[in-house]
């Protein structure tokens, strides 16, 4: 007998499904879709029944397989080299380097060791002589480190970069230049005596105390050996790079120090220097001509004068440069110091690394902890040390998280009901996704895709956070079986009801993270893609193996066991409940959705034409709902046999007498249903919902145009560091940055020359660019080699006025004059390479300041070996390197007189300095600047590219904002597909992709509130975050869409059978991603706030609300399942059953 339908539920004419609907959907009477969608159910059904049926060999294979998987773990390779990490594979800031290092083997020539130092108290003048005294006592213990490897001491000065040591004929005087020759430091001690208390140098010679820097007088030294040795040709290259007195002739910080010299301006008068007097205009290293150290590479802060005067700095910079360790290895190769211990490249390395490490400690370590001074050290090998320290996983995060997720899902699920609790379903489904983590991960390690610290300290939490999402849904979809479902079906009505929702989930989440990986950035390229595979293992495990667990629960609640403790009963199974008829004075029988409120009596009779026995009411009472039912007819099922509703009386009174407390019987499922949905469901609810998202959605419209692009260095160095400490204090006081503008082969440099210069000139001129000094030249290779030309010239010319040089001798002519003779006679031509006639014809540089194109090359080779000062502080590194060549000018014979030609350049570079680069859109600029210069180059035939860390790490901002689009684009076309795909239903996908739309561009919009800059890491949470929110909104959907009823009826039975496990979906979520709040990499920090605000996605009441009033659909039915039964989460049969 069925039930008389409830009041303005159902119109007169409905009639329940008839139990043919199966078929009638195969034989094609109803839409193709309900059928498609019926034959998937059907398949999950199967795969549910089997998996009950062998769950013990499921869980074991599975398990073993996954346990097979994470081994993989052990080949994980860690990846912390910035340059790895960060520049776009593929890109042409990635060819440009892949061409630097196929050339030059690396690409840096030499690496730098920084000294930072700060006042305490912010914003105090360091210009003084009691803070630069403390600067020297902080570099000069940095600069006497050493260190003991392979059986050698290695200190400053054997490792050091040394700007162009010169080639002198004189074996004595040459070693004594090598051990004395001093190393690249720049620092405003070079203004000062002191700065030579920094070179470590020392020579010896006989009658005289031990030659070093701090009492070395070139100038006196040269004239005591002018008798002993020829040292003209030394001499004229100490004049030319103007070394003079070097350190002696200047200032001493404290002249009442015993050593300050005699030659020191203040020696006499006793009287402390002008610190800013002496700082202004920048400070000179030993050579004033090649090495002037401009005053922005050594103080930040400055302020001036109205007249432009310096008057105080915030701080104080130090730079030590080092060889690199090619340099180094090729420098001792073949040494008498390396001999015996199989000198390598390798080798080289860690000796460089050893020394920074060194140095950064005892920098550090210089000063007491109470100086008014601090002091931050910098090492490019210390950074590296770090990284690779943090990016290792933190056993301790990992096991706390997950303990505190074991700890929810074991709180959450359990109940008072001892026999129906789940708290050991959630302790092994939380295990059971660690272990898919663990072998998603070790499949990734398998695969050969390099692990970061995104990987290591965010994915294990992320991944848990969205696995146990479907453990939650698949768990509460099992405790609420359809009444009357066979025991052995059970897993198969739970997978046909919430595997659709599981499927959807999960491949929207590995959709989202492969378009992330459109970001082409490495390391976020990299965590996209092994977040794909995670969460593919994760589905896997869920799908698979978490249904194995929960058939065994099963057999432990059919035998009314405990939870967690199986091995003992529940107090609850050894209790008997009698029913007994009792009278009813009105006749009505008070019913709920749940459960009965009363106890009716039936009668049994045998039907003759079925032999079955049927159980019925009296006709005489009819079913009204209690009044404590809000929604009353609305969420009573149409239908239903008299022995379901009896059986859910029994059930309910067997409840009862477990004695549970009234608090116990409250859950979110009951607040939805009783307190929630009434509230949400009324019409101005919906329209004050709506119009707040509409209001929320507008406002992210406009916080989206606040964005700005960006990512400091510091976000990408663990926070409380002092190599962060340091990098902070750099980007506050020191905003410049070197760069380089390399030329490269496929051109002619000697015919090229104007365009080469007008390269230059139209790259100098960039806003970003520092202008050297007005008095001093270009510092450009070309510059430098046509200015020594010139200079040769008219040594040459002047030689030539007064005889000294004729047409067959130069030998009474200056070493100048001599080298510009044999330049002059060059012809190229290998048939007759000489000459003399053309002394007189031509120049070395013409009127237009170009050099001939005959004598380019040939130029080259001896301005290399002849001018090594002029050459290092080009910074030119030519590929091919020129040819050695030794000028003696009195070896006349046609040998000498031949010069080998370089051979054509494929690499060189120009340095240029970047300065007042603060903002993204400052390097944006800059950037786009330089690209423009390069391309306008190249249409006059120069192949050139900028180089340098600003084209590294910030070139990705360039096309940042179009791969977000495009990301999210394809992302959301996907989840339609799949969406309209699995649910059939375009209506239902157009509004979930409207509602993911909306989430997205609300979460861009709060970046813009918050002042979060657009970063690689932005746009991969963003594109993520499409994929999580699915997670949340495809439940209540398709809650909403399998349910009969009107739009109200289907709205409330979405929210009530949804709302707890989306809530503790999105808290298992949050808990996830709170672990990475102890991070200590501040993007790693900045992607857990921004996720965590954004976890839940949109409130369930959102959606609820936009698919009451949205949707489409039928108003007085829903979608049916294979079996021809409706089929929300817990509708009861729409057809009377017979017993």
């Amino acid at each position: 007998m069925t039930r008389s339908p409830p009041l303005r539920e159902l119109p007169p004419s409905y009639t329940p499904p008839a139990r043919t609907a199966a078929p009638q959907i195969l034989a094609g009477s109803l839409k193709a879709p309900l059928w498609l969608r019926a034959y998937f159910q059907g398949l999950l059904f199967s795969l549910g029944c089997g998996i009950q049926r062998h769950c013990g060999k499921v869980l074991f294979l599975g398990l073993l397989a996954f346990g097979a998987l994470a081994l993989g773990l052990r080949m994980a390779i860690i990846e912390t080299n910035l340059e790895q990490l960060w520049v776009e594979v593929g890109s042409r800031v990635s060819q440009e380097l892949h061409y630097t290092k196929e050339k030059l083997g690396e690409e840096a020539a030499y690496t730098s060791q920084m000294l930072l130092q700060t006042a305490r108290q912010e914003g105090e003048n360091i210009l003084t002589p009691e803070a630069l005294g403390l600067h020297l006592q902080a570099a000069l213990t940095a600069s006497k480190v050493q260190v003991s490897l392979y059986g050698k001491s290695w200190d400053l000065n054997k490792i050091c970069y040394k700007s162009g040591v010169p080639l002198i004929e004189n074996g004595m005087i040459e070693r004594m230049i090598e051990k004395l020759f001093p190393c690249v430091i720049l620092t405003p001690l070079d203004c000062f005596w002191e700065g030579a208390k920094l070179q470590g140098g020392s020579a010896y010679l006989p009658g005289r105390p031990d030659i070093q820097w701090t009492n070395l007088d070139p100038e006196q030294l040269l004239e005591e050996l002018g008798p002993f040795a020829s040292l003209e040709g030394f001499r004229e290259l100490l004049d030319k790079a103007q070394v003079g007195q070097a350190y002696v002739g200047r200032p001493c910080l404290h002249p009442d120090d015993l050593h300050c010299p005699p030659s020191a301006p203040n020696h006499h008068s006793s009287q402390a220097p002008n610190v800013a007097h002496e700082l202004s205009g920048g400070c000179h290293g030993f050579s004033h001509k090649f090495m002037h150290w401009q005053e922005e590479l050594l103080l930040g802060g400055m302020a001036r004068d109205p007249q432009g005067e310096l008057l105080r700095a915030e701080a104080l910079q130090s730079t030590f440069l080092l060889m690199s360790p090619r340099q180094l290895y090729e420098h001792f190769r073949g040494d008498y110091q390396t001999h015996d211990i199989g000198w390598s490249e390798e080798q080289a390395s860690t000796v460089l690394q050893a020394w920074q490490r060194r140095f950064v400690q005892l920098a550090q370590e210089a000063l007491p902890e109470n100086a008014s001074q601090q002091i931050h050290a910098f090492s490019s090998t210390t950074l590296d040390d770090i990284l690779h320290a943090f990016s290792e996983v933190s056993a301790a995060r990992v096991v706390g998280g997950y303990l505190l997720m074991l700890a929810y899902a074991c709180v959450t699920m359990l109940r008072w009901d001892c026999a129906q609790s789940q708290g050991s379903v959630g302790l092994a489904g939380v295990l059971l996704v660690a272990l898919a983590v663990a072998s998603g991960l070790g499949l990734c390690a398998l695969l050969g895709i390099t692990f970061n610290a995104a990987t290591t300290q965010v994915l294990p939490f992320l991944a848990l956070g969205i696995g146990v999402d479907d453990v939650f849904l698949l768990a509460h979809a099992f405790t609420e079986a359809l009444p009357g479902t066979p025991l052995q079906e059970r897993m198969g009505e739970c997978l046909q009801r919430t595997g659709t929702s599981v499927v959807l989930t999960s491949i929207n989440n590995m959709a989202a993270f492969l378009m992330a990986a459109l970001v082409p950035i490495p390391a976020l390229r990299a965590f996209s893609l092994q977040a794909a595979i995670v969460v593919g293992c994760t589905f896997v495990a869920v799908m698979l193996v978490f249904p194995a667990i929960l058939s065994l629960d099963l057999r432990r609640r059919h035998c009314q066991r405990l939870d967690v403790l199986c091995c003992f009963s529940s107090p609850c199974s050894a209790q008997v409940i009698q029913i007994l008829p009792q009278e009813l004075g009105d006749g009505t029988v008070p019913v709920g959705i749940a459960h009965l409120t009363a106890t009716v009596q039936a009668f049994t009779h045998c039907e003759a034409s079925s032999q079955h026995v049927v159980t019925i009411l009296p006709p005489q009472a009819h079913l009204v709902p209690p009044p404590s039912d809000p929604l009353g007819s609305e969420l009573f099922s149409p239908g239903g046999s008299t022995r379901d509703l009896l059986g859910q009386e029994e059930e309910t009174r067997q409840k009862a007498a477990c004695k549970s407390l009234p608090c116990a019987r409250w859950n979110l499922a009951h607040f939805a249903r009783y307190q929630f949905a009434p509230l949400l469901l009324q019409s101005h609810a919906k329209a004050i919902v709506l119009v707040l998202f509409g209001a929320l959605l507008g406002l992210s419209l406009y916080g989206a145009t606040l964005v700005q692009d960006g990512l400091a260095l510091t976000d990408v160095v663990p926070r409380g560091t002092k190599e962060h400490a340091f990098l902070s204090a750099q980007l506050r006081y020191f905003s410049l940055y070197e760069v380089a503008l390399v030329t490269q082969g496929g051109f002619d440099y000697a015919h090229s020359q104007r365009a080469l210069f007008d390269l230059h000139q139209r790259f100098s001129s960039l806003k970003a660019v520092l202008p050297p000094p007005a008095t001093q030249a270009p510092r450009t290779w070309l510059h430098y080699y046509r200015n020594w030309l010139q200079g040769i010239q008219a040594a040459f010319d002047q030689d030539w006025a007064s005889g000294r040089i004729t047409r067959h001798s130069y030998r009474n002519g200056s070493e100048d004059g001599a080298l510009a003779y044999k330049l002059l006679i060059q012809t190229g031509d290998a048939q007759e390479p000489l000459d003399f006639s053309q002394l007189t014809t031509r120049k070395l540089v013409d009127r237009e300041g170009l050099i001939p194109p005959e004598l380019f090359y040939m130029g080259l080779t001896v301005w290399v070996s002849s001018d090594p000062l002029g050459l290092a502080a080009s910074q030119a590194n030519f590929y091919p390197p020129p040819p050695e060549w030794l000028h003696d000018k009195y070896d006349t014979t046609g040998e000498n007189l031949r010069i080998p030609p370089a051979q054509p350049l494929e690499f060189a570079q120009f340095p240029f300095l970047l300065r007042g680069l603060q903002k993204t859109a400052d390097f944006v600029e800059a950037i786009e600047g330089a690209r423009a210069a390069c391309a306008e180059a190249g249409q006059a035939g120069v192949h050139a590219y900028p180089s340098g860390s600003p084209f590294l790490f910030w070139e990705q901002y360039l096309g940042l904002r179009r791969c977000f689009l495009l990301a999210v684009c394809i992302l959301l076309v996907c989840t339609f597909l799949v969406c309209a795909l699995l649910l059939l239903n375009p209506w239902t996908a157009g509004l979930i992709v409207l509602v993911l739309a909306m989430m997205t561009v609300e979460l861009f919009g709060i970046m813009g509130f918050l002042g979060i800059k657009l970063s690689a890491i932005p746009v991969v949470i963003l594109v993520a975050s499409v994929g999580i929110g699915v997670e949340f909104t495809v439940h209540v959907a398709l809650g909403f869409l399998t349910t009969q009823g009107s739009r109200n009826l289907r709205a409330a039975h979405a929210l009530e059978h949804t709302f707890a496990p989306v809530t503790d979906g999105a808290i298992s979520t949050l808990l996830g991603l709170l672990m990475l709040a102890g991070s200590h990499f501040d993007f790693i920090v900045l992607l857990c706030g921004a996720d965590s605000a954004h976890a839940p996605g949109p409130p369930p009441w959102t959606r609820a609300a936009a698919c009451a009033a949205v949707h489409p659909g039928p108003a007085a039915t829903g979608d049916t399942d294979v079996q021809g039964k409706p089929r929300g989460p817990e509708s009861t049969s729409s057809t009377g059953r017979r017993a």
